[in-house]
């Protein structure tokens, strides 16, 4: 089953999906990878659908990639009396780190990292920024802020502090939990929310190992500021729009999305745009203008792949969202502009013998009109370091790693298959085009042209590059 596309489709998993027959309209839809939102559900539904989906995965003979979202630590105001208050501009409330049904001068805030962090001078958002307030004033337990923009605080709206580095790991002893229930399930990636530092990181890698591929969510401004290093310790990157827009001014979030898929492309990192792509088909069958034009801007960017959140998960219209997603990235990677669009965005490169290699396979690829680059790989490295060119030429992977495929599923242009390891250089090309020819992408007297690493079975050291006629 191949997709005649190049950039991917993630689709989140929830109440509207989470049937085998759901899963199976989704993936026939366009889905290359699904995501698992810990934030919502339990345990137990959680592995219904990773059930679901291996099976899926063994009925169509494709690999479909899982991806575990972990919740991360929310902070929220506690709860206020009667449920709300009402906030006006100017008024002067007053935040508290103890104490519950609070009025607006005792507003429970149970979040002791807050009080250390936070200096007069700094906001404070709540509602996704609906209210906005500043502060004014600190004591040892309490915070006083100014209302800037009225409106309502509720019961456990979740609070957004922009500029303000916390002391938090973005991993609670939920995430915990979470984490190793689904490296136990056998999730091929796990998005870590709240990403602060590269530290953060760390202390997920110290958890996962290479039992999963570390995805970190860009939704801090903190994180922009360490953003090279994140991305360096990162498997994948997703720039989550939705608190990153909370936290930094509107007009800054496209350029920021151009600025962190760049720097994932020159870094060879798989890089996926979320958040309100098709928002408005929740609840309507079609997109706006300006939602469709925003995923083809994701697209245009370079991005990997291009992601579904509550459009699949709880939406009206969820496999009508997915086929009208796939439908647009068709259409603009079909368009006359988009090749020299994606050209003129395509960043530098490390001067290294692999990636040199990886640049030429591409090249190549383009001029004999080649019907597939084929990458023999372990860990995907090769195949990334050709898909990093986005080669008008698609990628067929094949990988004695059943993991690798699966993760390779969220890759641009890539086609990942799971076979045996080859042992020869004949066997490399005999399996390369054997794989050509099943998997659709070329018939008799088809060039097509194949990278690899030799000696063989050695990780990341592309260096041969082969020339193959069919």
């Amino acid at each position: 089953m191949r997709r005649h596309r190049y950039a991917k489709i993630v689709a989140t998993v929830g109440p509207a999906t989470n049937t085998p027959e759901m899963l199976k309209a989704l993936f026939l839809a366009g889905v290359d990878t699904f995501r698992l939102n810990f934030s919502h559900g339990v345990q137990a539904d959680h592995a219904r659908v990773h059930a679901a989906i291996r099976a899926l995965e063994r009925e169509v003979g494709r690999p479909i990639g899982i991806l575990q979202d972990l919740q991360g630590p929310k902070i929220r105001v506690g709860t206020v009396r009667d449920g709300r208050l009402d906030l006006a501009a100017g008024e002067r409330v007053r935040f508290v780190l103890d104490g519950a049904e609070g009025d607006k001068q005792n507003i429970p805030l149970h979040h002791p990292e807050i009080f250390a962090a936070v200096v007069p001078g700094q906001d404070l958002l709540i509602d996704d920024g609906r209210v906005r307030l500043r502060v004014v004033g600190i004591e040892s337990a309490a915070i006083e802020a100014e209302v800037v923009t009225a409106g309502v605080i509720s019961n456990r709206k979740g609070v957004n502090l922009p500029g303000t580095l916390l002391d938090l790991s973005p991993l609670t002893e939920k995430d915990r939990a979470d984490l190793a229930f689904g490296l136990e399930l056998g999730v091929d990636w796990v998005a870590l929310s709240f990403v602060q530092t590269p530290s953060d990181v760390l202390e997920a890698r110290g958890l996962i190992g290479d039992r999963a591929g570390i995805m970190s969510k860009i939704e801090k401004p903190q994180a922009l500021e360490r953003i090279d290093d994140i991305i360096r310790l990162s498997d994948a990157v997703m720039v989550a729009r939705g608190d990153l827009g909370v936290e930094i001014p509107h007009e800054d979030v496209p350029g920021r999305q151009k600025e962190l898929i760049r720097a994932c492309r020159l870094a060879v990192k798989p890089v996926v745009v979320a958040t309100q792509m098709l928002d408005s088909m929740v609840s309507a069958p079609a997109p706006t203008r300006a939602e469709a034009s925003d995923v083809a801007t994701a697209i245009y960017d370079g991005a990997d792949a291009v992601m579904l959140s509550a459009e699949s998960a709880t939406g009206h219209y969820p496999v009508e969202a997915v086929a009208m997603m796939d439908r647009i990235l068709r259409s603009v990677e079909g368009h006359k502009l988009y090749r020299s669009i994606v050209a003129a965005s395509e960043p530098g490169e490390e001067e290294t013998p692999p990636h040199a290699v990886a640049t030429a396979t591409a090249t190549l690829a383009e001029a004999v009109q080649a019907k597939a680059i084929v990458a023999y790989t372990t860990s995907g490295t090769t195949a990334a370091r050709v898909a990093r060119k986005r080669p008008a030429v698609p990628i067929l992977a094949l990988t004695p790693s059943r993991e690798t495929s699966r993760r390779l599923s969220l890759l641009w242009g890539t086609h990942s298959v799971h076979t045996d390891d080859v042992d020869s250089y004949e066997e490399m090309v005999s399996e390369a085009a054997r794989h050509a020819r099943e998997e659709d992408f070329a018939k008799a007297n088809d060039m097509i042209v194949a990278a690899a690493g030799i000696p063989f079975h050695t990780v990341g050291n592309t260096n041969n590059i082969r020339l193959i006629q069919i």
